[in-house]
C-alpha cells in the first residue's frame, strides 16, 4: 500500500487538509492520536513514565498529567531525551501495526513530527502543508487563545520552515481560502491516487 506522510508546522493546517481527505474515504492515521494511546492507563509506558517521574506525573483516575510531564521535560533536556527513547519506537511500532490492518489504494500518516522522528521512513511521499509564519501565528493565536509570543516559541522550536521544505516531495500551500483549500485538497488527491496507482502496477 502507498502511504503518504502529511506534515507541517504548527498552524498551517496539516489537520484541515487531512479531515478533508478523510471525507474522500482516506484511511488517516493520526501521529498524535497514536502518541496519545501509547500513554493510556494500563499501558507500559505509562508504568514507565510513572516509576521514573513519579505520582506527579499521574493524575486521580491514573491517566498521564500531560502539562506536569511537558512542563518537567521542556526544562530538562536529559529527561526530554530519555521520554523521546521511550516512546518513539512505542509510538512506530503503533503505527506500522495500524498501516498493516489498511486495505486501501493509499493511506495518509498525519504527523507533526514525521521528519523529525524516523517516522519519514514509513512512508513512501512526504507532503508537506505550508503557510507564511505571520499566518500559521494567526490562525494558532485564534485556535488555542494562545499569546502571539508563545505561538512563536512554538515555531521555534518546531523543525524550520526551509528544512521542512527540503523534505517534501509536494509542497501544499495552505495560504488561501476554504474554497482554495478544497481545490488545492481535491488536487492533491487526485495526485496521490495516480502515485499509489502507479506504484500498484
Amino acid at each position: 500500500m502507498f502511504v503518504v506522510g502529511l506534515t507541517g508546522g504548527i498552524g498551517c493546517g496539516k489537520s484541515a487538509v487531512s479531515d478533508r481527505l478523510a471525507e474522500k474515504s482516506v484511511p488517516i492515521i493520526d501521529a498524535d492520536v497514536v502518541a496519545r494511546e501509547v500513554v493510556a492507563p494500563g499501558e507500559p509506558a505509562l508504568d514507565a513514565i510513572g516509576k521514573r517521574f513519579g505520582e506527579e506525573v499521574l493524575l486521580e483516575d491514573g491517566c498521564l498529567n500531560r502539562p506536569k510531564l511537558r512542563e518537567i521535560v521542556f526544562s530538562d533536556e536529559k529527561q526530554r531525551v530519555w521520554l523521546e527513547q521511550l516512546l518513539h519506537p512505542i509510538i512506530r511500532d503503533r503505527i506500522l501495526q495500524k498501516l498493516e490492518e489498511l486495505d486501501s489504494l493509499y493511506a495518509v500518516l498525519a504527523s507533526p513530527l514525521l521528519l523529525e522522528t524516523d517516522q519519514h521512513m514509513l512512508v513512501n511521499h512526504v507532503v508537506v502543508v505550508d503557510a507564511p509564519e505571520s499566518l500559521q501565528i494567526e490562525r494558532t493565536a485564534a485556535r488555542d487563545n494562545t499569546s502571539e509570543d508563545q505561538v512563536r516559541a512554538i515555531i521555534a522550536a518546531q523543525m524550520s520552515r526551509e528544512e521542512r521544505l527540503k523534505g517534501a516531495d509536494t509542497v501544499f500551500d495552505n495560504s488561501g481560502d476554504q474554497s482554495q483549500l478544497d481545490a488545492n485538497v481535491a488536487a492533491l488527491h487526485k495526485k496521490l491516487v495516480a502515485l499509489a496507482e502507479e506504484e500498484a502496477e
